[in-house]
């Protein structure tokens, strides 16, 4: 079965009523790989058993020294052989596939899930523990999912042995039919303290996967305050009581591994031992003796699989409570879908009624702040999804038409509202591949990268590419985009977004890494390209705040003054110092200057080729 097939067309929905519905959700999902499992384990669990049967009958013949039974036995041991290694491969292949699938379902499941709620899932649940759910607990679940085919072929070649063993020898097949269920439930005492103690374990590492992603989020903060030892201490404990709790759970696991091994090995001892007594007395030859042994010790294969699905189940059925608590979350009355109250995206102004921020429908907004990272989280805001504070204080949603973005499903409010980063990704693939974004079929690809006068990185991308035959299309884009210059991979993510052709489109400094000359070009591209268009475009160059139809200056948190370009710098003082760089006035959310063109024709002149 090849992975190609994933990720899932659609993962499904799962049954979300109890941990253990889940997991036979789970389960039920895979019904063809977990069949094409459990008939490869049963293929290879059958010819283990059957191997000693093979030699016991090749020993018989040689103490009767029948060399014709001798050979035949040996073709049959080599058959068993060869077929217990096709089925080992087998099931190896495709219990490592049920494994990746199940993980990948689940992994689906939650990006849905988040994708769903949005900014609303982060004030439900923890970072760390959503970090938590979405790997180790995905690996378990997917452990155990895989490992109930190899439980099923266990059970059915168990039952077939001790059948046959049974019909030749009651009471060593009554042995082996109830020695095993007893063998295997010895385990059950233990399965309680490994789940609560995996619990802890569990708990313990999501507090401190939480407290490192905090950590990491504030660290400059950190290193402003001189806190960085304080928090260090902190996660140093918090990793010292996951260490405490994972030594305390591999000590009940170490406990049950030496049963999987203690027990067995005296089952085989004893029957072995009655088996022996059986060939002093004359009952049964040495070489039935052999087959009784090799089928006594091939029990400890399926007794090992049994415990290790017991140790499978413990943790996973913990990992599924974790697990369903996310996927089980709903937006509030209050977010359910408004998308018939919105049907007219693109004629709706949208409005920020903390900063007082209004962009009205189908005109161009410039949006000046004096600090990039105030404009970049109001641009993020204005996505509806993430909050201009960096606390949790509840403030108003944006509102697109009177429509509250947070209370729309995140697919549309993005189908909506499109946010550009100020540093955009390219992923790697061809230039055709790049564009391959839903879209409105309003603006070509052409027309796009004509807006944002990408020649030169056309040019780039075919000497980069010599198999794409001259056509730019067919050249391919390295990781991250890592062969083309800051400006030019800025160029391209731009004319992604114009392809995209959102109802609305906000844009931070989406020209920061270009020369004037270009700048000045892209400008007008975009003016041609989104007229009638509702577009943000959060900037402080002239050259592009020139060509917006309103530009709104944003001080302190709210809009302190609106007007165009041109009459706010003459009448506004705040907005000349931080569209020209004066150091008067200067105002208090004004981070270091860079070098920038003043307002006027002579800046293009003397701004940077590009800043890379």
């Amino acid at each position: 079965m090849p992975l190609k097939s994933l990720p899932m067309p659609d993962p499904g929905v799962p049954d979300l009523s109890s941990p253990l519905a889940f997991l036979r959700w789970m389960q039920r999902s895979q019904r063809r790989g977990q069949l094409l499992a459990t008939c490869w384990g049963v293929l290879e669990l059958a010819c283990q058993a059957a191997l000693p049967l093979a030699l016991g009958l090749g020993i018989q013949a040689a103490v009767a020294g029948d060399t014709a039974a001798i050979w035949r036995a040996g073709a049959l041991a080599l058959l068993l052989a060869a077929l217990q290694s096709l089925g080992g491969v087998q099931l190896h292949r495709q219990a490592v596939w049920n494994w990746i699938t199940a993980a990948s379902q689940l992994r689906q499941l939650l990006a849905r899930q988040a994708s769903r709620l949005g900014a609303g899932l982060s004030r439900r649940i923890a970072t760390g523990e959503l970090v938590a759910v979405s790997n180790s607990d995905v690996e378990r679940i997917g452990w155990y999912v895989e490992l109930t085919a190899r439980v099923r072929a266990a059970v059915v070649v168990w039952l077939g042995l001790s059948a046959v063993v049974l019909s030749r020898r009651p009471l060593l097949g009554l042995a082996v039919l109830l020695g095993v269920p007893v063998l295997a439930a010895s385990v059950w005492p233990l399965l309680a303290p490994l789940e609560r103690r995996y619990g802890k374990q569990r708990a313990f590492a999501g507090r401190a996967t939480e407290l490192a992603a905090d950590t990491v989020a504030g660290l400059r903060v950190l290193r402003g305050i001189g806190g960085e030892e304080l928090f260090l201490e902190r996660y140093r404990a918090a990793s010292q009581q996951v260490r405490g709790a994972a030594v305390r759970t591999a000590r009940i696991w170490s406990l049950m591994q030496a049963q999987q091994v203690l027990l067995p090995g005296l089952f085989v001892v004893a029957t072995t031992w009655y088996g022996a007594e059986l060939v002093v007395r004359g009952r049964i030859g040495v070489g039935e003796l052999v087959a009784v042994y090799g089928a006594m010790a091939f029990l400890a294969s399926p007794l090992r699989i049994l415990g290790e699905a017991a140790h499978a189940w413990s943790v996973a059925r913990v990992s599924a409570e974790r697990a369903t608590q996310v996927l089980a979350l709903t937006r509030t009355a209050g977010e359910q879908t408004l998308a018939a109250a919105l049907t007219r995206p693109e004629r709706a102004d949208l409005h920020d009624p903390v900063t007082g921020l209004t962009a009205r429908a189908g005109r161009i907004t410039a949006v000046v702040c004096g600090d990039p990272d105030v404009a970049g989280h109001l641009a993020g805001r204005l996505g509806g999804h993430l909050p201009l504070a960096e606390d949790e204080r509840p403030e108003p949603s944006v509102r697109l038409g009177g429509t509250p973005l947070d209370e729309l499903p995140l697919g549309e409010a993005r189908a909506a509202v499109l946010v550009h980063d100020k540093e955009p990704v390219l992923l790697s693939g061809t230039l055709a591949e790049l564009f391959e974004v839903p879209a409105s079929g309003r603006v070509t690809t052409a027309q796009a990268l004509t807006a944002v006068r990408a020649d030169d990185v056309l040019d780039a991308l075919v000497d980069g590419s010599p198999e794409c035959g001259g056509d730019p299309m067919r050249a391919r884009i390295t990781e991250r985009g890592r062969s083309l210059s800051g400006g030019q991979r800025q160029r391209l993510a731009l004319a992604r977004s114009l392809v995209a052709d959102p109802a609305v489109l906000v844009l931070d400094e989406p020209t920061s890494a270009v020369d004037a000359h270009t700048e000045s070009r892209i400008a007008a591209g975009l003016r041609e390209l989104r007229d009638g268009r509702t577009t943000v475009l959060f900037a402080t160059s002239p050259l592009l705040l020139d060509r917006a139809d309103t530009v709104l200056l944003v001080h302190q948190g709210r809009v302190a003054a609106t007007g165009s370009h041109r009459e706010l710098l003459r009448s506004c003082p705040q907005y000349r110092a931080v569209v020209t760089r004066d150091t008067e006035p200067a105002l208090p959310e004004q981070t270091a200057p860079e070098a920038v063109p003043a307002a006027g024709p002579a800046a293009a002149q003397t701004h940077s080729e590009e800043k890379v």
